[in-house]
C-alpha cells in the first residue's frame, strides 16, 4: 500500500519514468499526499544538482545558476502545478460565483490573470534564489524550497476539508490524510533539511560575516510558513469554492516555493 502511494506520489507529481500503482484508491491517494515530501527531496536534489553544477563550472553565474535551476524543476514536475496556479490566479482573478470560479479553472486557456502569476511566481523564484546562491546557499536553498513546498500537499489534503468537485482529483485527494501524519511528515522534512543545512554550511560555504545559524533559521521559516500557507488557502479555496480541486493544489505548491526562497533569502 505504501509503495503504491509512493508510485502514485511520483507519477502523479514528477515526470520521473515511475511504476504504476497496482492500486489506486483514496488511502492510496492518502499516502500519496503524504509522501509527496519524498518525490520534493528527489526532484529539488536534481534542481539542486543543476545550481551546484553550474555554479562549479562558472564561479559567479549565480543568475545562471538560479533561472536554470528554476527551469529544471519546472520540467522535472512537468509544469503540472504552474498550469495549477494559472487557473486558479484565473478563476479567482475573475471574482465571480463559485460556480463561474470553477467553470473557468477547468478550461484549458490561460487567461491574463494566470499569465501575471506565472510570471510573477518565477521572477520571485529566480531573484530570491540568486540572493540564495550569491550568500553561498543556492542549491541548498532550492532543495529545501522544493520539499517544503511539497508538504503543503498532505496538509492541505488533511481530514475536515472537502473536495470542490464530486469527482477528479481533488475528490480523490481531499480529505485522506490524518493531521497527526501531516504533523509527523513535517517534523520528519524539518529534521531532514536542517540536518543538510547544518551540514553544508561553514566557513567554506559562507561568507565570513554571515552567521552560521541564518541559514537554519531560514529553513526552519520556509518549512513553517509553507504549513501556514497550505492551512491559509485550504480555508480561502473552502469558503469561496466549497473546497480543494488539483488545481488549487498545485497553485498552494507553487505559491509555497518563492515563499520559502524570499524567507531563506532574507535570513541569508
Amino acid at each position: 500500500m505504501r509503495l503504491d502511494g509512493l508510485r502514485l506520489a511520483f507519477g502523479t507529481l514528477t515526470v520521473l519514468p515511475t511504476p504504476a500503482p497496482q492500486r489506486v484508491d483514496r488511502i492510496t491517494a492518502g499516502g500519496a499526499m503524504l509522501l509527496a515530501p519524498v518525490a520534493g527531496v528527489v526532484i529539488g536534489g536534481l534542481a539542486a544538482a543543476v545550481v551546484a553544477a553550474v555554479q562549479a563550472l562558472q564561479p559567479g553565474a549565480d543568475l545562471l545558476a538560479a533561472v536554470l535551476g528554476v527551469i529544471a524543476l519546472a520540467v522535472l514536475s512537468g509544469a503540472l502545478h504552474l498550469d495549477g496556479l494559472a487557473d486558479t490566479a484565473d478563476g479567482f482573478g475573475s471574482r465571480r460565483d463559485r460556480e463561474t470560479k470553477l467553470r473557468i479553472m477547468k478550461q484549458s486557456d490561460i487567461g491574463p490573470f494566470g499569465v501575471v502569476t506565472i510570471a510573477a511566481v518565477l521572477l520571485i523564484d529566480v531573484a530570491a534564489l540568486t540572493t540564495c546562491a550569491q550568500a553561498g546557499f543556492g542549491w541548498q536553498a532550492v532543495l529545501v524550497a522544493t520539499v517544503a513546498s511539497r508538504l503543503t500537499l498532505p496538509w492541505s489534503c488533511r481530514v475536515g476539508v472537502p473536495s470542490a468537485r464530486p469527482d477528479g482529483l481533488g475528490a480523490m485527494v481531499a480529505a485522506t490524510v490524518r493531521p497527526y501524519a501531516a504533523v509527523l511528515v513535517t517534523l520528519a522534512a524539518l529534521a531532514l533539511l536542517l540536518a543538510l543545512t547544518w551540514l553544508t554550511t561553514d566557513g567554506t560555504t559562507l561568507p565570513t560575516n554571515s552567521s552560521s545559524w541564518r541559514p537554519l533559521v531560514g529553513t526552519s521559516f520556509a518549512v513553517l510558513l509553507a504549513v501556514v500557507l497550505a492551512l491559509t488557502t485550504a480555508h480561502q479555496t473552502t469558503k469561496s469554492l466549497g473546497g480543494i480541486t488539483g488545481d488549487t493544489l498545485g497553485a498552494t505548491v507553487e505559491l509555497a516555493v518563492p515563499l520559502a526562497l524570499l524567507t531563506t533569502a532574507l535570513a541569508l
